[in-house]
């Protein structure tokens, strides 16, 4: 894949940008503690939402008054290396992103120390060779590095999003995958997972066969309702949440990522629509999916996400964390803490 720089031509702003002006929120309960755990950085022109998202840009989020102190980096394809081995090429996303979190930590651009952990990419397939790049990637950023992301998302049905780097179906169940699976726990990694809901079943056995390897499973598992899942949200509902409940039970290793539900694949379709929804909007639209997540896991394993810039297509980073807050108005402080502060500190060693 390209990963060619052209930063002279785009434009810093999301290409809905005037649309999603149109709701402007206030940030909710502004001194709440936040660490946003899960975010992108990228320059590039094939951005279906906004082609730069570096230091302004993410600046300009997190400036929209909400407490977010710390942000996790999680690997898009972002600026490999050029050249040299194919399998140490993921290596250049972590170096530049190491940049970016020491830019933040210099104290020049705001408060929030952006990228204070940092995720990557490493191709498991290689199996047991994997161990150097992961060795490699540690290397890079040895204060930041925190694991990887291997994205399992794989649908026949080309209505659904398939990221162009998904090998195809199957792959958490694959021998060699595994054997580069394993190779994380001794490294003290964590392992990132995106998939879509009906490779639940494939997460949850990779998840039992690895108990002593953290596990982060990104977007509440992927909730898809577009192309041949459009129109059966009740049926969806019922099937996803008993293999959530599933892999709640039997793996104590796991916690989940509470967002993206905004990716236009997820069918709610606010995309469309002449105006962008309030934080009241989503907060109804989302609460019986997060509730039964925090339900069944338990807000000490949950832990909200901007998706940001991505989610970015459905509404503005302010809105997004209100609803989340609007959501949780009648939790306890302590279950509150955990859901948008602790467990991310915690999994993440921040």
């Amino acid at each position: 894949m390209s990963h060619s720089q052209t930063a002279k031509s785009q434009t810093a702003t999301s290409q809905n940008a005037g649309w999603l002006d149109q709701v402007r929120e206030d940030a909710l309960e502004p001194d709440l503690a936040i660490i946003d755990p899960h975010h992108h950085l990228w320059d590039r022109n094939t951005s279906f939402i906004q082609n730069r998202y570096l230091m302004d840009e993410i600046q300009d989020d997190l400036g929209s008054g909400h407490n977010v102190v710390s942000t996790v980096f999680v690997e898009c394809d972002s600026m490999y290396r050029a050249d040299g081995p194919e399998a140490l090429r993921p290596v250049g996303e972590v170096e530049f992103v190491n940049g970016i979190a020491a830019m933040a930590a210099s104290g020049g651009y705001g408060r929030t120390q952006v990228a204070k952990a940092i995720i990557g990419h490493a191709d498991l397939l290689l199996g047991a060779d994997v161990k150097a790049v992961l060795e490699a990637l540690q290397a890079a950023a040895p204060e930041r590095f925190r694991g990887i992301r291997f994205i399992g998302a794989w649908l026949e049905d080309k209505a659904v999003f398939t990221p162009p780097r998904v090998p195809g179906p199957g792959v958490y169940l694959d021998a060699k995958f595994r054997e580069g699976f394993a190779q994380l726990a001794p490294l003290g990694l964590v392992f990132e997972a995106a998939i879509r809901h009906p490779q639940l079943p494939d997460f949850l056995d990779l998840a039992r066969a690895f108990p002593d390897t953290c596990m982060v499973l990104d977007h509440i598992g992927g909730v898809v309702g577009v192309g041949t899942y459009a129109g059966r949200r009740d049926e969806i509902f019922a099937s996803w949440r008993a293999d959530m409940a599933a892999i709640a039970r039997d793996c104590p290793n796991v916690v989940v990522k509470l967002g993206a539900l905004n990716m236009t694949y997820c069918g709610f379709g606010w995309e469309k629509r002449p105006l962008p929804p309030t934080s009241e909007d989503l907060a109804a639209a989302y609460r019986p999916y997060y509730e039964a997540v925090i339900e069944l896991f338990g807000p000490e394993r949950c832990m909200f996400e901007s998706n940001f810039p991505v989610d970015k297509v459905s509404c503005s980073y302010a809105v997004l964390w209100n609803a989340f807050k609007r959501m949780t108005a009648a939790y306890a402080p302590a279950e509150r803490a955990a859901l948008f502060h602790d467990t991310a500190a915690r999994v993440y060693r921040i």
